[in-house]
């Protein structure tokens, strides 16, 4: 009740009641007339505004100030008394519309403040809040307006110091600085705050306040404070001050600062009559302090965001003030106790993203002033039927929020959901959810957003299910398999702003019933077995639209307008003709894998001078042909460029340089030629250069060594590049993909290739490769990135596995000279492929080292030597291809090398399994190289047969030459050997 109190009390101070009727009227007495000296004073502080949308239009010269809008007059006196200039923001959720927002931008007042404010003396009120004020700081004639009470610079975008002079205003009872702390907006200190001791509401929430080491040692200062925000305002610590004056404190947020603190200070504890106490994601560590259970008062309790890493304290549960509750993202574990039925105050509890499990106490079902229960992305791993049951209490008549979701809830959804007629808004996506829609789901008339998605559902959902859903705005319902069937003349009782039904059965047709839907911003009915073309009707919606995915379909058809949604995809369907052109707004736009054909000169030199916004596009695998036009200059804001698997020739224009942002450049297979031009060493930030098999030529340019520092895939393949592989490639530090092959380049592999660090370790030194996936809000991701590589003999397209991709490919070419030992550095690599080139010399011997190994082609090469036996310790290894070279010698033994097929061997003087030959038979006597003979070969078979001869004659003739018995032993035996055989002959 006393939390209750508290917040009525905010309420009648931040907005003085019996002024706010008048100033909603636009008058004050009908017989009071404005002072022409205050008339005179605002319309000098008009002329200095900027006001686009013409608010202040009322205020003429001859007009009467009072009736003004904004302003509010005292009822008898007739001095001005407030001034009430605030913008008003749209709500920011998922269904602002952009024409919300461009009407609020409007609306926003900005230039500068005139001083002439200073003659109304009797000024008590100034509200300035959500206006734009970004040129220029707030003034410093602000703090001689000492009859102001109540000053509110909120979200007005000023920017630089704030000035101490406001510490003049001793009447002043509530002050608002709340600002983006991106905005800039500081002090040095805050002794100036010691000037302002009737203070009651102070926030600064979002103001820099890292210098201002004074801030709890000032504030402590103010006995009236009441209500305290500096929310993410860097401060650094908290002081762990013993004794605290602002014993009336009822609301303290201190959150989003990340306090170098781990553990919360203890007088916090102290302060006995808060009621609402914020301290989230400020890194706090241990369980929820014991000591906070003497705060009996609190109704608003806010410890998200930090490292609790315990359980929920029984003692919590007996909170009976406690309304709103958070402890979202704070590594609880553990279960619910029953006892949290105690908590009926409970308004709002929000225990997601934890490792809670266990069930849900049906006691939830008594908290019969709850609101709002978000239980999501944790274990409760139970039948979603039990959960709904157990809510079916009093709380059932008034729950207007339930979030479930990504909570290992599975079963099939029971007929108990349309019993929750309060549901405005409801979560059940990531499950494994199974079954159907039951019909009376469309009972819940006043559910606005509903989260299905990612379950396992199935069948049929019918007009029934919809009937009554007249306020649904948000259907999320991806990532399912049910069918919808629905008359022709099926006009919806809703009208949608997102629509997710991805994977869903819509087709063959297109749904007609989308085009009554005239407020649709997000449409993605990708995968949805859509067959034939699509309506104009529905084209001329487009305009509306921010996002609109039709992808993975089989429409067909002609695109007949200019394309406006910030994302499009368009992407795996049957579109033919032209390209569409794109407005300014585009942001993301996808038509690959289409039958678009023709030139794309128009659509790169639609309205030449208008700058691009997008950042993505994807035109590839379609049949588009002829040049580049060189009008890329205005399209400088773009990331991703993918132009291959198309019929393009000609040379790449110069204006590619002037991409600046780009990031990833798709032109493979194409039929360009000519030299990669010079601009490009303009595109520093490259990720990836990919134009393989297209008909460029000369040297590998070496800039991109020195100015693309940042790449990571180099795809050169199948082009007529020639030269030596240049040394200025080996500053790629961050290169994984490197495929040089099927060109004609000659020399050596570079012994440098070691400085390939993100080859050298099994490490993801960052997410680059996959940092393009999420480009808007709209919860649409797309695989941005991709390449087409050679690995194990076969092409593969990598798409999200990319960023693990480790390989090199220099097949195809005439290098010569021996395989750098250097290279076996790279253990990180996974794919090595250098067949069909004119290589000498052994397989280095440590190749063993490169543990990561998956893939080893040599083929079509010069090689001799053995078969280095650290190969057999590559336990990875499941592609190896070692044929058609000078191999000699016995194959190692192991279980990945004899596992190979025995092609991987052949046209070599090798044995052993798994070839059919024996090292010990037919013959077959293996060859043994030394490891350093000064260039002669050694064959130490038979140097083993004449050191075996020495060993034996002095084995037998040893003994008879130094022992006199023997050998007169031995002589004695040899004649008579020589007799017996005298008497045979004979």
């Amino acid at each position: 009740m006393e939390g209750s109190l508290g917040f009525l009390f905010l309420t009648f101070l931040i907005i003085p009641l019996p002024h706010f009727f008048i100033f909603c009227t636009g008058h004050t007495h009908s017989e009071v007339r404005c002072i022409d000296s205050e008339r005179h004073a605002l319309l000098t502080f008009k002329q200095d505004l900027i006001d686009p949308s013409n608010r202040l239009s009322s205020w003429t010269f001859d007009g009467d100030c009072c009736r003004w809008v904004g302003v509010v007059c005292h009822n008898l006196t007739a001095h001005i008394q407030q001034l009430h200039l605030r913008s008003f923001p749209p709500d920011w959720d998922v269904f602002t519309t952009q024409g919300q927002i461009d009407a609020y931008e409007r609306s926003m007042f900005g230039g500068k403040l005139n001083p002439s404010l200073l003659d109304l003396k009797h000024l008590n009120y100034f509200d300035l809040s959500f206006n734009n004020f970004s040129a220029s700081p707030i003034p410093e004639f602000l703090g001689s307006m000492k009859s102001l009470t109540s000053l509110n610079l909120s979200n007005a975008r000023f920017v630089g110091l704030i000035p101490h002079q406001l510490g003049n205003l001793s009447n002043l009872l509530h002050l608002n600085l709340e600002s983006s702390r991106f905005l800039g907006l500081y002090v040095n200190n805050l002794q100036w705050l010691s000037g302002l001791p009737l203070l009651q509401h102070l926030d600064m929430s979002g103001v820099d306040l890292s210098k201002a080491s004074d801030w709890l040692q000032v504030t402590n200062t103010l006995p009236s404070l009441f209500d305290l925000r500096l929310s993410s305002c860097q401060l650094p610590f908290i002081p762990p001050t013993l004794t605290v004056n602002f014993s009336s404190l009822l609301t303290l947020d201190l959150s989003e600062n990340q306090f170098e603190n781990t553990l919360i200070p203890s007088w916090i504890f102290g302060l006995r009559n808060l009621v609402s106490l914020r301290l989230s994601e400020n890194n706090f560590q241990g369980p929820i302090p014991v000591d906070l259970q003497n705060m009996t008062s609190l109704s608003h309790l806010d410890l998200s965001n930090n490292h609790i890493n315990s359980s929920i304290p029984n003692w919590l549960y007996s909170f009976r003030s406690l309304e709103f509750l958070n402890l979202q993202f704070t590594n609880l574990q553990g279960t619910i106790s029953s006892a949290i039925g105690n908590l009926t105050s409970a308004i709002s509890i929000d225990l997601s993203f934890n490792e809670l499990g266990g069930k849900l106490p049906r006691s939830l079902g008594n908290l019969c002033n709850l609101r709002e229960i978000i239980l999501s992305n944790n274990k409760w791993g139970q039948e979603i039927s039990e959960i709904l049951e157990s809510l079916l209490g009093c709380v059932s008549d008034g729950l207007e929020i339930l979030d479930l979701s990504n909570s290992q809830l599975h079963g099939p959804l029971p007929v108990s959901l349309g019993n929750l007629s309060s549901l405005t808004y409801l979560d059940l996506g990531n499950n494994q959810l199974e079954g159907t829609l039951p019909q009376n789901f469309g009972q819940l008339s006043k559910l606005e957003t509903l989260h299905i998605e990612s379950n396992m559902l199935k069948g049929v959902v019918s007009e029934v299910h919809f009937s009554n859903l007249t306020s649904l705005r948000g259907l999320f319902a991806s990532g399912n398999q049910l069918t919808l069937k629905v008359s022709q003349n099926w006009i919806p009782p809703f009208q949608l702003e997102s629509l997710y039904l991805q994977s869903w059965n819509l087709g063959p047709k297109f749904p007609p019933w989308l085009c009554s839907q005239r407020h649709l911003q997000s449409l993605d009915i990708s995968d949805t077995r859509i067959s034939n073309v699509v309506p104009s009707s529905f084209w001329n919606l487009s305009s509306q639209f921010r996002l609109l995915n039709l992808s993975h379909n089989l429409i067909h058809g002609e695109i007949p307008v200019i394309l406006s949604a910030s994302v499009i995809d368009l992407s795996s369907n049957h579109f033919k003709g032209p390209l569409p052109c794109i407005s300014s707004n585009v942001y993301v736009l996808d038509l690959s894998n289409n039958s678009f054909s023709g030139s794309i000169s128009h659509f790169f030199c639609f309205k030449v001078n208008e700058h691009k916004t997008i950042g993505y596009l994807n035109l590839g695998k379609n049949l588009l042909s002829r040049i580049i036009p060189d009008c890329l200059m205005n399209w400088n804001d773009l990331v991703v460029l993918n132009l291959g698997y198309n019929n393009f020739s000609g040379i790449i224009p110069a204006s590619m340089g002037s991409l600046a942002s780009l990031q990833s450049l798709h032109l493979y297979k194409n039929k360009f030629f000519g030299k990669l031009p010079s601009s490009l060493k303009n595109c520093t930030e490259l990720v990836t250069i990919d134009v393989a098999e297209n008909r460029f030529a000369g040297n590998i340019p070496s800039w991109i060594g020195h100015r693309c520092t940042s790449l990571m895939i180099l795809n050169l393949r199948a082009n007529y590049f020639h030269g030596h592989i240049p040394k200025e490639l080996c500053a790629l530090a961050s290169l994984q993909v490197l495929d040089l092959s099927h060109n004609k380049l000659s020399g050596s592999i570079p012994r440098c290739v070691k400085n390939f660090s993100a080859m050298a370790t099994n490490n993801i030194s960052n997410d680059h490769l996959n940092s393009y996936s999420s480009f808007t809000n709209y919860g649409e991701t797309l695989p941005l990135e991709s390449a087409l590589l050679v690995i194990k003999g076969n092409i593969f397209e990598y798409s999200t596995i990319l960023q693990f991709v480790k390989s090199i490919d220099f097949s195809k070419n005439s290098l010569s000279g021996k395989i750098p030992i250097e290279v076996t550095s790279l253990q990180g690599l996974q794919s090595l492929n250098l067949s069909y080139n004119l290589l000498i010399g052994s397989i280095p011997e440590n190749i063993g080292a490169m543990g990561s190994l998956e893939s080893i082609d040599f083929s079509l090469n010069q090689l001799s030597g053995q078969v280095p036996s650290s190969m057999s310790s590559l336990t990875f290894l499941n592609h190896l291809n070692l044929s058609n070279n000078n191999l000699t010698g016995k194959i190692p033994l192991s279980t990945q090398l004899q596992s190979l097929d025995p092609s991987s061997f052949i046209g070599n003087k090798l044995c052993g399994p798994p070839l059919t030959n024996s090292c010990t038979t037919n013959g077959v006597k293996p060859n043994i190289r030394s490891k350093d003979t000064g260039g002669l070969e050694v064959d130490w078979f038979y140097v083993s047969m004449s050191l075996g001869s020495v060993v034996g004659f002095c084995g037998v003739c040893g003994p008879l030459l130094f022992n006199k018995q023997w050998r007169m032993m031995y002589f004695q035996f040899l004649d008579h050997i020589g007799y017996k055989l005298k008497s045979f002959v004979l």
